[in-house]
């Protein structure tokens, strides 16, 4: 069983994350959704694995999955430096608060989002928006693409080394695309 990063969330209540060591299963989950959105923290713009900056990864991921981007801290001007507008610009609270809403109508205003992934943000900030989420937000699935468990993320990457995290981001690339 993998532990979260912070012990402090091993006991999450009875709904705990679905640890999802097969990155193919997760881009299968990922392609179902019809509305898919990708919350981009600020390690997306620091983190380099072996060579590729993790900001490439998630802008891979939503190009292929079509999913709408929501960048918070600074990483708009990251995005916008690698030729990518983002689709909104929230605080990591404030979007956390908006998915909450069921008649909210998303960053597209096309509807809410039924799938919502997160990449680059910190672990404890994280867990707290994403209970928020689990006990606030039945109408929406959660999943983190970062290398530690979140155990209140409905889908979560099992605890990673930066090589292994690289490995699993792009069988999960590869998975998407296939």
């Amino acid at each position: 069983m993998s532990l979260p990063y912070y012990h402090v969330n091993v006991f999450t209540g009875i709904k705990s994350c679905k640890v999802m060591e097969d990155p193919q299963a997760l881009a299968k989950i990922a392609k179902k959704a019809q509305r898919p959105l990708l919350v981009l923290g600020p390690q997306c713009g620091e983190v380099n694995l072996g060579g590729k900056q993790l900001l490439d990864y998630a802008i891979e991921i939503a190009k292929t999955l079509g999913a709408a981007i929501c960048a918070t801290a600074n990483v708009k001007k990251k995005l916008l430096e690698a030729g990518v507008t983002p689709d909104s610009t929230y605080d990591a609270v404030e979007i956390i608060n908006h998915l909450k809403d069921p008649a909210w109508k998303g960053v597209k205003k096309e509807g809410n989002h039924d799938f919502v992934m997160f990449l680059g943000i910190r672990p404890d900030l994280g867990n707290q928006g994403l209970s928020t989420l689990k006990h606030f937000a039945p109408h929406l699935k959660t999943a983190t693409l970062c290398k530690y468990v979140f155990p209140n993320a409905n889908f979560s990457l099992p605890n990673l080394k930066n090589d292994k995290w690289k490995e699993y981001l792009d069988n999960m690339v590869q998975g998407l695309k296939s």
